[in-house]
């Protein structure tokens, strides 16, 4: 079977099982601990792990079907650093590779979102090298170990919500049970990134807090496709914010209406620096 080789392993992530797993087990410990709830699909940030590895793990975690509820079949990650005129992407057939194992790619659940949306078709020897996307892989296998995989670059245009209410239907059809993640990271501010509108020092990093990354936030909770790209594209507060779009889309014909932010920090937080980033979780649920 062909397979999207690892380029991030062992830099921004474990290269080993035992490592990942001692990782994810350490994460799933910190602050609260996953969300308690019916969750369909979530936003989780894709900087290495010692920087927001955490708040990535403790996100899919909270997918975990409970109860009574049917295990998840396949699950479908947005992502990818994209303009608004680039062309959305998908892996069509093989596996990814992680270090805790392959996920094999949902070939039929692609086929049939294929046949409705125009997507460049690429096979896993061809696809790009995305930290967006392979940061989230051994996370998804492994909460989700026996789960298929869809992974689907999409850029910020009006077309992103329509590839993720299309997700949704083809999934439907097919009888598949899926939750949808999307990758981002939030503002990118400091002279390394070429965004300083607050200046430099604490009042930069209390400005994306409170005001920047709030901002963005407050229309991901809202679930409205049209306020996401706006602010994604107009405030620099979300590098994918395509992948966001389709998420909250897939999340809302999923039947979630209650948003919850699981957390939120800077690399700040851990690396003092005139440069840094935002990172946030957070779930679309149920109840």
């Amino acid at each position: 079977m062909e397979k999207k080789r690892t380029a991030f392993a062992g830099t921004w992530y474990p290269d080993s099982a035992d490592a990942c797993k001692t990782e994810i087990q350490k994460f799933l410990n910190e602050k609260s601990g996953p969300a308690k709830g019916r969750f369909m699909a979530g936003i989780v940030p894709h900087a290495g792990w010692g920087f927001s590895g955490s708040i990535a793990c403790r996100t899919i975690a909270s997918l975990v079907p409970t109860g009574q509820s049917l295990p998840v079949d396949t699950i479908v990650l947005f992502g990818a650093h994209m303009h608004r005129q680039s062309e959305p992407f998908i892996m069509t057939h093989g596996a990814v590779e992680t270090p805790l194992g392959d996920i094999e790619v949902d070939g039929e659940l692609v086929d049939a979102l294929c046949d409705n949306i125009s997507v460049r078709k690429r096979s896993p020897g061809r696809f790009v090298d995305e930290n967006t996307l392979e940061l989230q892989y051994p996370f998804i296998k492994y909460f989700f170990p026996t789960a298929r995989i869809v992974v689907c670059g999409v850029a910020p245009s009006y077309f992103a919500p329509i590839i993720g209410t299309m997700a949704v239907e083809a999934a439907e059809t097919l009888n598949r049970q899926i939750r949808v993640i999307g990758s981002t990271d939030m503002t990118h501010y400091g002279q390394n990134f070429g965004f300083t509108p607050a200046g430099p020092g604490r009042n930069a990093v209390d400005w994306v807090k409170t005001e920047n990354d709030a901002a963005g936030i407050e229309a991901m909770k809202a679930m409205e496709d049209k306020a996401i790209l706006a602010q994604g594209l107009d405030h620099h507060n979300m590098c994918c914010p395509g992948a966001v779009a389709a998420t909250a889309a897939a999340a809302t014909k999923m039947g979630a209406f209650k948003p919850r932010l699981l957390d939120y920090a800077t690399s700040f937080d851990k690396n003092p620096s005139d440069s840094f980033v935002g990172y946030t979780g957070l779930l679309y649920g149920m109840e």
